[in-house]
């Protein structure tokens, strides 16, 4: 079936309009790049004014196109989808980073729930807002509760990633097998070099760095936290002495960062 919109323009589509992209809030852009190459692709050409983690302004235009008219209407839906939910993913996490206030590192790890072909925008988004997308850097190994199931326990799971020499072991801490504190002990017995809290209940967070307290090991290890934060609990969390905060949904699921095409006038050279 042939594209309505060729119907539609046909006795101007010989014509170039120009229109500009326009967010309909503050925030932060991303998938500039991909922007690019969507615009290349539909033979628009795009010239923004922005890089990838530019500052945008409510109203404010921030990109132009040129293009015929089917291809404008084609960019409106395209172009604006390599932004807007990328912009609105990266200016969260930007909230959450500022929201932290520089006592603890935050990373958004539920991009790997995302579907594969929108995974690498996701983390670029994340990473654009100055968050992290991994608890560490490669090389290191995720020893999560289903693995601990299967191995048996903390101290097992712990042995069989001990075959991965240099890589930095990560145990999640949930008191599912004993309460949170023998979990603890466990875990710094078996080598862990991150314990990751991920039961959501501050009581077990402040278990576990008591636990590390007593033992005087806080320094031997990164304490992570994470199961339904909150951007708005950060301030509070921040101040409660763990290194990382993780925050899935409120990043990964932000709404987009609005933006509309305005065509502005004809375009001749």
């Amino acid at each position: 079936m042939e594209d309505i919109r060729n119907i539609i323009f046909k006795n101007i589509q010989c014509r170039s309009y120009r229109a500009v992209l326009v967010a309909e809030r503050d925030g932060l852009l991303s998938g500039v790049e991909d922007a690019a190459k969507t615009a290349a692709a539909l033979g628009v050409q795009w010239r923004c004014g922005l890089d990838e983690g530019g500052r945008l302004h409510r109203g404010v235009p921030f990109a132009e196109l040129i293009a015929a008219p089917t291809q404008m209407a084609m960019a409106e839906e395209q172009v604006i989808g390599t932004l807007a939910k990328s912009s609105g993913i990266a200016t969260a996490a930007e909230t959450a980073v500022q929201a932290a206030g520089g006592c603890v590192r935050i990373i958004s790890g539920s991009w790997k729930k995302m579907p594969p072909q929108l995974k690498g925008a996701v983390r670029r988004a994340i990473a654009t807002g100055g968050a992290s997308f991994r608890i560490c850097e490669p090389p290191m190994v995720y020893i999560d509760k289903n693995f601990i199931r299967m191995l048996g326990s903390i101290p097992a799971a712990l042995e069989a990633a001990a075959a991965m020499q240099g890589a930095a072991r990560i145990i999640q801490i949930k008191g599912e097998s004993h309460p949170v504190e023998e979990e603890t002990r466990q875990a710094l017995s078996g080598g862990a070099d991150i314990l990751m809290v991920d039961t959501g209940r501050i009581e077990d967070l402040e278990s576990c760095l008591a636990e590390l307290n007593r033992l005087r090991a806080r320094e031997q290890v990164q304490v992570a936290f994470a199961g339904g934060v909150k951007i708005a609990d950060i301030p509070d969390l921040a101040a409660r002495g763990m290194d990382l905060l993780c925050i899935g949904k409120e990043i990964v699921d932000a709404g987009l960062l609005d933006m509309k095409l305005d065509v502005v006038e004809e375009y001749r050279e």
